[in-house]
């Protein structure tokens, strides 16, 4: 059994994500660019595919909802790794840091399995990690108590010795009601006053 470790969430703590950085490309009009954000492709409705549904079903009904928009929702699913621009400032090379101090290191993500397909080769971080849990992957989403659970069955963690880290103050809630701490995340300062307290990292 794994005695300690961390656990990182991956979208805004490790990466940054923002749907409106794929789309204000495609989008110039301030006012269309919120509308559209607000009442087609959606937070909420993404979620859908974090949550297991495929994009073959959601395409094509959002499509019939708002057929004026159709290239923009093609644009969603064929340019996603756009709506990540790039890492969090400094979470990277808290990973880098807990990586070389031994520390075993774990991820759970609310995020499509078609989409984490794309994306995971384009990042060698998660050649760090031991396991990552996807939801999509999973059909859980955080904070399903179900989802921490899976982590801890699957790579022999010791819920008491883990830290998760999530910047969704419910998700940490999640992982604390399985014997986990939790932490939510600000940014990478605070996290690594956290990691120094609790003796992952040296001061």
């Amino acid at each position: 059994m794994i005695s300690r470790c961390v656990i990182f969430d991956v979208g805004r703590v490790l990466f940054q994500w923002d749907l409106r950085h794929l789309f204000a490309k495609l989008i110039a009009d301030e006012d269309e660019l919120d509308w559209f954000l607000t009442h087609v492709v959606t937070p909420e409705w993404h979620f859908q595919h974090d949550a297991g549904r495929p994009l073959a079903e959601m395409l094509p009904e959002l499509k019939a909802e708002f057929p004026a928009h159709a290239a923009l929702i093609d644009a969603y699913a064929a340019r996603f790794n756009e709506t990540i621009p790039g890492p969090v400032p400094g979470s990277l090379e808290l990973v880098e840091r807990l990586d070389a101090a031994g520390v075993p290191l774990f991820a759970i993500t609310n995020f499509g399995d078609e989409f984490w397909a794309g994306f995971r080769p384009t990042q060698p971080v998660f050649d760090r990690f031991q396991g990552i849990i996807v939801s999509g992957t999973e059909r859980l989403t955080k904070p399903d108590p179900a989802i921490y659970r899976l982590a801890i069955a699957r790579f022999g963690i010791d819920p008491a010795g883990a830290l998760f880290v999530d910047d969704v103050a419910a998700n940490a809630a999640g992982a604390e009601s399985v014997g986990m701490a939790g932490h939510h995340f600000i940014d990478a300062v605070t996290l690594e006053r956290e990691l120094v307290d609790r003796m992952f990292l040296a001061a």
